[in-house]
């Protein structure tokens, strides 16, 4: 699912509210996954049963290592020890794909990261975790074209049968080399049309002009 929409239509905000950000209080509505009504748990709790947000602007944490992060991430959400040389295994393969500087992995966690660097980042850690649902917050946002290429890379590696992604965006750049199953248009916090992939090229040459009347 891809979710598109002009400055300031919620699509952010949507992504924040199914996590349960404090900083949101829900006052009306919904947020069912699996047949769950997941309204009223906390973040932590909702990430273990499944869910994943790569943020637009990934926070740095001066103290912790990347694979220390990692690590601890999945022992969490798994609630099970890790095998700690397999897990470096998967972690090195998975970083080796996305082109990722292998010095990056005992750094802190972001600290120094050029923009693109935190975004590879992000997709690593989806790629570990291996949720049933991945939030991608604008993802794209600031990558040159290779980088768009490996981020895209990194969520064919990501998607199957048994997980979902959805994709937050302002351009179709990132979807030229993803199956797109459907496409929403958001504006002012309602979503105004689903479509298919041909619903972002749309967009992409007129605009959201005729969507916000």
């Amino acid at each position: 699912h891809v979710i598109m929409g002009p400055n300031g239509a919620g699509k952010s905000t949507l992504a924040n509210v199914i996590l349960n950000n404090p900083q949101y209080t829900k006052t009306s509505g919904s947020v069912e996954f699996e047949g769950e009504n997941i309204n009223n748990l906390s973040t932590d709790q909702i990430a273990k049963k499944g869910i994943f947000m790569s943020f637009q602007l990934p926070e740095e944490i001066p103290g912790i290592s990347t694979m220390n992060f990692l690590k601890y991430a999945k022992n969490k959400v798994t609630e099970k020890p890790v095998k700690i040389f397999e897990f470096k295994d998967t972690v090195k393969k998975y970083s080796e794909e996305l082109s990722m500087n292998p010095k990056l992995i005992e750094r802190n966690l972001n600290v120094g990261f050029s923009g693109g660097e935190k975004k590879k980042n992000e997709i690593l850690q989806m790629l570990v975790l291996n949720p049933k649902l991945a939030i991608l917050d604008e993802t794209d946002s600031g990558l040159d074209v290779d980088a768009i290429r490996t981020v895209s890379k990194g969520i064919q590696m990501y998607h199957n049968e048994e997980n979902s992604v959805m994709i937050i965006t302002h351009n179709t750049r990132i979807l030229e080399n993803l199956k797109v199953d459907y496409v929403h248009i958001l504006v002012n916090g309602k979503i105004v049309k689903t479509g298919d992939a041909s619903l972002a090229k749309e967009i992409e040459e007129n605009g959201y002009e005729k969507y916000k009347k």
